[in-house]
């Protein structure tokens, strides 16, 4: 494989981190997202065309703000820093950064005041969108450096030094709302940097493949953790290009499953011609999560039985030393500080409820991309349609789509409305129009009329989103016709449930799924 050029992404605690490294690799060039605590040794072993400051939620002048090792600027490696990297890079060379009296959150317009190699095949003087996200704002430059752009709050809206490959936007170039955000990360990469578009899929898949044939040894297994959607699929497909028959591919019905999920997923895994052990495990689950409401309790109960159950079947097998899971970057990065100072939203079953001493080591293929990247892979692997945009499922299953205590009752129940919602959207041709589109189960009974007679039973919401990368979301506009079928059909079918109800969050301030 050729010999790739790298740019570099230390982060801040950013939550649109992987953003960057999305927005780089879309353009051709190979990323990686390290911690800002990486030292300079091991930036140097690297060897980056060029590094990226992320954002982050603290303030420079924060007692334990996080910092760099500042001999990085003598490297002469092109560096841009987005947001909070802008302000650090002030504040390193002596500039000066404090709270804002005005916030800038969401849009904004920046005027060009001078064009050079970041802003090239920009308009001087022309006021493009941005998207910001900051308290602090840069007041005053350090000696040797000058400003690019400014807003109607912030005066240093974008940096530039004349003696260093050094820059700063105080905006989130990553982001889609920033109208010139792929030019300014273009003109980073391939003006300043001088690196060449050889990233692409089918270089992550050698590269991944080679990387785990090195890192199993020749004696050693893996098992797989498979649940039958695209995510553990081409993890499984991955490991088993790189060791073979060494890897045992193990599908867990955890009793949380949609309807007829465990006949369906060991029919598609038979026709992909990879061995799947069977392990019935619902009693387990279900007798573990009785009388638990909480959904921070419920994700670690359920990661933690995984767990437990895939090491006893290891057992089973000789020299099995390695978990093999789907997870992607969305669930990283809402679960865990994954390589900076970011802020946990939730823990996710097969990441933040892993249990302190494991006897498995992880291999997650996959931890590094978003969806719409892994069904680029999928689609490389020649895996069918109905498996590549198959919407995604959490890994708790219907745990989390049931508000609070999960009984049997419950999951019969939504398992059956959330078999309509998924038949009609596939009937009516919106499946595959949107993000995800379920249903959920609210433990709370209201008051209907069947005939003449009252009913007193749960409600379902139907919750459909739109989205890119899961990251964000926006409520789908179903027709009403639409929305009108969904409510007869699951109140006419489904027993226990007389009222149907529309989600019509965006995310944020909402996530998702419900729990």
């Amino acid at each position: 494989m050729e010999s790739l050029e790298k740019i570099l992404i230390l982060d801040f605690g950013s939550q649109t981190t992987q953003l960057i490294a999305r927005r780089i690799r879309e353009l051709g060039v190979y990323s990686e997202i390290k911690s800002c605590y990486i030292s300079l040794e091991e930036i140097k072993n690297f060897s980056p065309s060029g590094i990226i400051f992320s954002g982050g939620p603290s303030s420079v002048y924060d007692k334990n703000a996080p910092s760099i090792d500042k001999e990085i600027f003598d490297l002469e490696i092109p560096i841009l820093g987005i947001c909070y990297g802008a302000q650090l890079i002030t504040h390193v060379f002596g500039g000066k950064v404090e709270k804002s009296e005005k916030r800038e959150f969401g849009l904004a317009y920046i005027e060009i005041l001078q064009i050079n190699k970041l802003f090239k095949g920009l308009r001087k003087n022309k006021k493009y969108k941005v998207w910001m996200s900051h308290n602090d704002r840069i007041e005053k430059l350090p000696e040797n450096f000058y400003a690019l752009a400014r807003t109607e709050n912030s005066p240093f809206a974008a940096i530039a030094c004349k003696n260093k490959p050094l820059y700063g936007v105080q905006f989130h170039p990553e982001v889609i709302h920033t109208e010139i955000g792929t030019k300014i990360l273009s003109n980073f990469i391939f003006e300043i940097c001088k690196c060449k578009a050889n990233w692409n899929m089918p270089s992550f898949i050698e590269k991944t493949v080679k990387e785990i044939s090195e890192v199993v040894k020749k004696n050693e297994r893996v098992i797989c953790a498979l649940s039958g959607g695209i995510d553990s699929t081409v993890t499984a497909i991955l490991v088993h290009k790189a060791v073979d028959d060494r890897l045992i591919s193990i599908f867990v019905n955890n009793g949380l499953l949609r309807k007829n999920e465990p006949e369906e997923v060991l029919a598609l895994m038979k026709n992909l011609g990879l061995k799947v052990r069977y392990v019935d495990a619902s009693s387990i689950f279900l007798s573990r999560l009785k009388g638990v409401r909480d959904p921070e309790e419920k994700r670690k109960i359920i990661g933690e039985t995984f767990i437990e159950i895939f090491e006893k079947e290891a057992q089973k097998f000789e020299n099995v030393k390695y978990l093999a899971q789907g997870t992607l970057y969305p669930d990283v990065i809402e679960s865990t500080s994954f390589r900076g100072p970011s802020v946990t939203i939730k823990t996710h079953h097969n990441v933040g409820a892993l249990p302190e001493k494991m006897n498995l080591k992880l291999i997650e293929p996959l931890k590094e991309l978003f969806k719409d990247e892994v069904r680029k892979i999928a689609e490389l692997l020649g895996l069918p349609k109905h498996i590549v945009w198959r919407q995604p499922f959490p890994g708790p299953g219907l745990a989390v789509r049931i508000i609070g205590e999960v009984d049997e009752e419950k999951l019969n129940i939504l398992r059956e409305a959330d078999a309509i919602v998924t038949e009609e959207m596939l009937k009516l041709g919106w499946y595959y129009k949107v993000w995800q589109s379920f249903a959920v189960l609210i433990p709370i009974k209201t008051v209907g009329v069947m005939g003449d007679v009252r009913t007193y039973e749960y409600v379902i919401a139907i919750r459909c989103v739109e989205s890119q990368d899961g990251m964000t979301a926006d409520w789908v506009k179903l027709p009403y016709e639409i929305l009108e079928r969904l409510s007869n059909k699951i109140i006419n079918e489904v027993k226990g449930v007389n009222r149907v109800v529309y989600d019509i969050s965006s995310k944020p301030p909402a996530t998702i799924e419900w729990e």
